[in-house]
């Protein structure tokens, strides 16, 4: 399929006490991931230190149906995986194509961690609990001033500079979430579905299971 790039996450430390760490993981869940994004989500979730394995990543470059749909053929043709996610945001889309497309997912036994409006927004929660809907220009506006650097949307460190931040980030979102009422996704500006995956994904990634401060994720 044209613009369809295969990856598959391995560890990447040359650290041997962190590749023992990873080795020990235990392995009883295998993930598939789909993203629309072509690196922004799949750079973010490569982070998660986990066994080959484990976490197989694919970037479609398609629509928020098709993607889906491509997730769902994935799946099957595979047939080996315990759970397969869809990763997307609303952004410009129809509300009719992204909820369409939540609900497709669910009756397909696909989770989605949707965003809306942007994936931008898991990073802001990290820092503030914010109901506000702003654009996504203003997403980006907002993480400088708290990174002290520009944000570049592809970014393949920003895993690491908010991972101390994650459990404000998880109940920030929660929080978020819970505050809509359930069936129109579309409308629910902003909220996002990001930490399911990400607490589904913590007892398999050794990003999370090392001593210190890391412990309390």
């Amino acid at each position: 399929m044209p613009g369809k790039n295969k990856t598959y996450l391995k560890p990447q430390s040359t650290d041997r006490k962190r590749n023992r760490q990873i080795d020990r993981l235990p392995v009883n869940q295998r993930f598939l991931i789909v993203c629309e994004g072509e690196k922004t989500e799949p750079n973010y979730f490569r982070k998660f230190r986990a066994p080959g394995q484990v976490i197989k990543i694919e970037h479609v470059n398609q629509n928020t149906i098709r993607l889906v749909e491509e997730a769902i053929r994935l799946r099957d043709k595979d047939g080996d995986f315990d759970q397969t996610w869809c990763v997307f945001d609303k952004d410009d889309f129809p509300p009719d194509d992204f909820n369409n497309a939540i609900h497709h997912a669910e009756a397909n036994s696909v989770q989605v961690a949707y965003s809306n409006q942007a994936f931008e927004l898991w990073y802001v929660l990290h820092f503030a609990f914010m109901q506000n809907a702003i654009s996504r220009q203003d997403y980006a506006r907002f993480l400088e001033k708290q990174l002290k650097h520009a944000y570049t949307k592809n970014s393949e460190t920003i895993f690491d500079e908010l991972l101390l931040r994650l459990p404000d980030a998880i109940r920030n979102a929660n929080r978020l979430l819970a505050q809509y009422e359930p069936g129109n996704p579309a409308r629910n500006d902003p909220s996002t579905r990001v930490q399911l995956l990400v607490e589904k994904l913590k007892p398999f990634t050794a990003s999370f299971n090392t001593r210190g401060q890391k412990d309390q994720v």
